[in-house]
């Protein structure tokens, strides 16, 4: 979470407004977190990857429970899903990587509570369909 806090800081984050550095964060998270399953994997040569559970995006596996899942596999997933549904990977970003409630999601997005609700069922079903065969 220290690196998270430098890219951000170097950035000069701390001047916008609330909604729009969480939405921030929540990208830097994941960059960090990846970069550092990067990192392992390569160190272990494919071993010990990095490995995260689904509590927060509950349902978000396939299984619907709190399966360990890679989280390189979920970042290539959801770099998918921004190609063709933007909206529904920055849900899942600011849900899953920085916890947010679908209230605080719908006011870093401004949008309405109902679209985040959709665009989150719509991004489980659609990445746990991509992450099938990574299980």
């Amino acid at each position: 979470m220290h690196e998270a806090w430098l890219r951000l800081s170097r950035a000069g984050e701390r001047e916008r407004p609330q909604a729009q550095v969480l939405a921030l964060a929540a990208r830097v998270v994941r960059e960090v977190l990846v970069d550092h399953a990067r990192r392992k994997r390569s160190q272990k040569r494919g071993g010990d990857w990095g490995r995260v559970t689904l509590g927060v995006a509950e349902g978000l596996s396939a299984g619907g429970g709190p399966d360990a899942l890679d989280l390189l596999a979920l970042d290539e997933a959801l770099t998918g899903l921004a190609a063709s549904h933007p909206r529904a990977a920055r849900v899942v970003e600011l849900r899953y990587f920085s916890g947010l409630s679908v209230d605080e999601t719908a006011g870093a997005l401004d949008i309405a509570p109902a679209t985040v609700d959709v665009d989150w069922r719509f991004a489980r079903a659609w990445l746990s369909r991509a992450l099938q065969g990574h299980a």
